[in-house]
């Protein structure tokens, strides 16, 4: 998508704190981070959110959980816990329309949800 900011990333044309990468999927550090570990998982096809992906994108939403718990044991993050946040639409403060995963860790986190 043309003026997609998290298109340009998975392009190159923006740089990020890469985590992760492979053909499908990129991971690389929130730059404004909500916890000591915070990385941003996306899908460098671009879905705009969990409520505009179709059957056909099944295997790559896998792949996007898969990613997110291979990113927590990279960062040291799975023996003390992790949590993986996606946000849909604009009541959920979703600022980027490119479906991606907050993995979130290195310390305590809230007991509540929202």
């Amino acid at each position: 998508m043309e003026n997609c900011l998290f298109c340009k990333i998975a392009a190159g044309q923006i740089p990020s704190s890469k985590v992760y990468e492979d053909e499908q999927v990129l991971a690389f550090r929130d730059i404004a981070p909500q916890a000591p570990v915070h990385v941003l998982v996306i899908p460098k096809k671009h879905v705009s959110g969990w409520y505009d992906a179709q059957e056909e994108n099944d295997a790559l939403l896998a792949k996007l959980m898969r990613t997110a718990s291979a990113v927590a044991k990279m960062e040291g993050i799975v023996d003390s816990g992790f949590r993986v946040v996606s946000n849909c639409g604009a009541d959920a403060q979703q600022t980027v329309k490119h479906l991606h995963l907050h993995v979130l860790g290195g310390r305590a986190m809230a007991g509540e949800m929202a």
